[in-house]
């Protein structure tokens, strides 16, 4: 039974160097995770408090813009379909 110990710390010894750096890239790419999911829950909040600030005041008297279109021709143009289907 010692023996397998023995061999299964040498085997460990041997890989050791490999077993770190697993073990550290690992915890690289779980600390880059949890960064970019605090970047973003940052990035979400200030967006949202944001448009907040920036929404307008509905007690605030607004602008009104009106656009005039000249529909003469299209008049024209229904009355004389329709004078076609009178006759």
């Amino acid at each position: 039974m010692s023996q397998e110990k023995v061999d299964r710390y040498k085997k460990e010894k041997a890989n050791r160097v490999k077993i770190q750096k697993k073990e550290k890239r690992v915890l690289f790419l779980e600390k880059c995770a949890i960064a970019a999911v605090c970047v973003a829950a940052v990035g979400w909040i200030g967006y949202s408090a944001y448009n907040l600030a920036m929404r307008p005041d509905p007690n605030e008297e607004q602008e009104v813009v009106t656009t005039e279109m000249d529909v003469t021709a299209l008049n024209d143009y229904l009355a004389g379909l329709s004078a076609e289907e009178a006759k």
